[in-house]
């Protein structure tokens, strides 16, 4: 749904179309953030991705667009493969269209994953319930893919503003609320991806068996085939003993494959928060400070400090 510019009258310089003003034009029924203040995104996905994009070192701009998000800049975002598009209010009249494209995981890398997705009960009834795994990132990355973009240089984006910085302040809004979106629908990170939501589950899903009508033989086990079998977790017990299960107990615990290890944290800078802040005025220094303040960052930052070492 779209939102609508409040009409401002002639706020904005027409008679120098290279100048626009600093604040955006006011606008109702926009796509505005859940949250007013910190950070965005609520699901363990939704943060991933915000914290891929914030390690990037973007800075200021997506500061700026964190908070075209919270006023409702974006009045328009829809996702499909390998492709977000949306419309942002800026300070001109007409709204800006963006554009952040991600190519599509291959075919090859989304059978993988739902091999290993249908291989794991648990990681299969999580997205029945509309939950991403918290094994998804490592079992895209095990075969072969990227979950999430590693860069800005997995990504091809474009903002009609005349802003030259990429990602704008546009763009960076945009992110923001695509971030909330996986939130509440983690489907569309997949389908962004290269996957919809009815395609993951058909390809997780076990070969349907015949229904009762089409039967007339025998199971493997001297059953009917048009007598229901057991169901759930009757499925695995039946044809055990109780000596079988006595031999397994030790194992109960122990996961029936090795599980992925999780995936790496992003590798940020340690003067990450300094660079995301407006620079410091004049009247406390300046540029001068900032470098100051950046050295430091850096100093306590380094590992080599940690309990007490000196760096050599």
């Amino acid at each position: 749904m779209a939102g609508r510019r409040k009409n401002r009258g002639s706020s904005w310089n027409s008679w120098n179309p290279g100048w626009e003003p600093s604040v955006p034009l006011s606008v109702e029924g926009g796509l505005t953030a859940r949250s007013t203040r910190g950070s965005i995104g609520s699901s363990w996905w939704s943060k991933r991705f915000i914290a891929h994009l914030e390690s990037f070192g973007a800075g200021s701009r997506l500061t700026r667009g964190r908070a075209y998000a919270r006023k409702g800049q974006v009045l328009s975002l829809a996702v499909v493969p390998g492709v977000v598009t949306g419309t942002v209010q800026g300070s001109r009249p007409a709204p800006y269209e963006v554009w952040i494209t991600m190519p599509i995981l291959p075919g090859r890398v989304w059978s993988e994953v739902e091999a290993a997705i249908a291989s794991q009960a648990l990681f299969a009834a999580q997205l029945l319930g509309g939950e991403l795994p918290g094994e998804l990132e490592g079992i895209v990355a095990s075969a072969g893919g990227v979950l999430f973009p590693a860069s800005f240089g997995d990504l091809v984006m474009r903002c009609t503003c005349p802003d030259g910085a990429v990602p704008c302040k546009h763009l960076a809004a945009a992110f923001y609320l695509l971030a909330e979106s996986f939130d509440d629908d983690p489907f569309r990170i997949l389908l962004w991806r290269g996957r919809s939501r009815e395609e993951l589950l058909a390809g997780i899903r076990p070969p349907a068996t015949p229904s009762a009508g089409e039967g007339g033989g025998v199971r493997d086990d001297g059953s009917p085939d048009d007598v229901p079998g057991p169901l759930g977790a009757a499925t695995a017990l039946s044809g055990l003993s109780a000596l079988a299960v006595e031999d397994q107990l030790d194992r109960f615990w122990v996961s029936p494959v090795p599980l992925p290890e999780p995936a790496p944290a992003p590798d940020t800078p340690s003067d990450l928060l300094l660079r995301q802040l407006p620079g410091p005025p004049a009247v406390l220094g300046g540029a001068e400070l900032a470098a100051v303040l950046g050295d430091a960052y850096r100093t306590l930052g380094d590992p080599s400090r940690a309990l007490g070492r000196r760096p050599d």
